[in-house]
């Protein structure tokens, strides 16, 4: 399977995208680091709300613009949009460097939107090109590796984007930015397998998507579960720090621990359920994933309960058994969801015309977005309101079952 990253075919890629996802969290985090810290220290109320702001910009450009995307990424050749993605990437972190040597925290906000609408503009081109240069006994390998790399350049990004001083996150992410389309030009020619025209109206190539997607039942299908699944990661993760610190008395070390367990789990279930299948186009694992992604969360929930609200570092809180039952369970059900979701990805890339494979990943990235928003906003609205935080996690994941059954008649 890694044998892959040595080839012309898929290793550009993964070095493309693997620099851009993790580009684009360190200057996200780093935004918010600035402001929790300098611009809004004072205000906790406002950083949040600028944290909170900073998310949002990120995210709008998937909901706007993936349609756009799609379209684009079935009548152009992909590797010449993968090229040209990554030069307005060099220009938008050189517009971000401008933005944190003035000060300036509206135009470092215009920057993460712009990254955002960098992120919308790849995101086709990354899964829809894997068919066209890998083997029909490679497409599960390649969409698990790049799964993987996706989780764990998320988190490395946030980790660097907290550590790195602000005078050399500019620096740091223009020279990403350069690597990345250094990648990008060895990404062979993947020509259009679509013969419509671009649709350059946001509202109607998004609606075309869709239209698309919800017209085949594996689509469909396919785009709920694995919408369902990043839903779900990011009730997790907007929930590690109020869990560890008012659940758990944990420190933000514990916090960010958890979002390491959780990133690194999810990148090895996409890169085990590939070996499992050994190269076939299944989702019989999937059904067998979700099971085991309820049984972690209820598990998850009476392991949180015994471990105490006593304050405590990462040292203190793998000091107990309850401690480690609750990395064991958070890393169980991270690994089960990767093994749930890549198969799926590889049902997005199959399962339509080949004319329209980045249309159906624009769809899904355009309903993925709204689960998130969504899941996001209620969970923290429940918890707000007084909910148990870890009763919310566990109650968020078994709605899998829900989707068990749909999930079994894809394949």
């Amino acid at each position: 399977m890694l044998s892959l990253l040595a080839t012309r075919r898929f290793g550009p890629l993964f070095v493309t995208q693997l620099l851009g996802a993790f580009n684009d969290n360190l200057f996200r985090t780093a935004i918010i680091f600035i402001v929790a810290y300098d611009i809004a220290a004072a205000d906790p109320a406002q950083a949040a709300f600028l944290a909170s702001l900073s998310a949002g910009l990120f995210i709008m450009p998937f909901l706007l613009f993936s349609g756009i995307a799609g379209s684009l990424a079935d009548t152009r050749d992909k590797a010449v949009i993968a090229r040209l993605v990554k030069q307005l990437e060099i220009g938008f972190m050189l517009l971000g460097w401008l933005a944190l040597v003035l000060g300036s925290l509206p135009l470092a906000l215009l920057v993460v939107f712009l990254m955002g609408c960098h992120s919308t503009l790849f995101g086709p081109v990354k899964y829809a090109i894997l068919p066209q240069h890998l083997k029909p006994g490679e497409l599960i390998a390649g969409t698990g590796m790049v799964e993987a790399a996706t989780f764990v350049a998320i988190l490395l990004g946030q980790v660097a984007g907290g550590l790195l001083a602000t005078a050399a996150v500019g620096p740091v992410a223009t020279a990403l930015a350069l690597a990345g389309w250094l990648a990008a030009r060895a990404i062979p020619p993947a020509p259009p397998e679509g013969t419509a025209p671009v649709q350059w109206n946001p509202w109607a190539s998004g609606r075309g998507a869709l239209a698309h997607a919800f017209s085949d039942p594996r689509l469909w299908r396919a785009t709920l579960a694995i919408s369902w699944f990043w839903a779900l990661g990011a009730i997790y993760t907007s929930q590690f720090v109020p869990l560890a610190k008012n659940v758990m008395g944990g420190s933000e070390a514990v916090a960010t621990f958890f979002l390491a367990v959780f990133s690194v789990g999810v990148a090895a279930g996409s890169l085990a359920v590939a070996r499992l299948l050994k190269g076939q186009l299944s989702t019989r694992v999937c059904v067998w994933a979700g099971l085991a992604m309820a049984v972690a969360g209820v598990d998850l929930f009476f392991a949180i309960a015994g471990v105490g609200t006593a304050a405590k570092d990462v040292a203190g809180f793998l000091a107990s058994l309850a401690g480690w039952r609750v990395v064991v369970d958070l890393f169980a059900l991270a690994a089960a969801g990767g093994m749930f979701s890549v198969p799926l990805y590889a049902v997005l890339q199959t399962a339509g015309a080949a004319g329209s494979r980045a249309s159906a990943i624009a769809a899904n990235n355009i309903i993925n977005s709204l689960f998130q928003v969504s899941a996001v906003l209620a969970v923290g609205a429940a918890v707000g309101a007084g909910a148990n935080a870890s009763l919310v996690l566990m109650l968020s994941g078994l709605t899998v079952l829900l989707l068990l059954p749909a999930i079994r008649t894809i394949d």
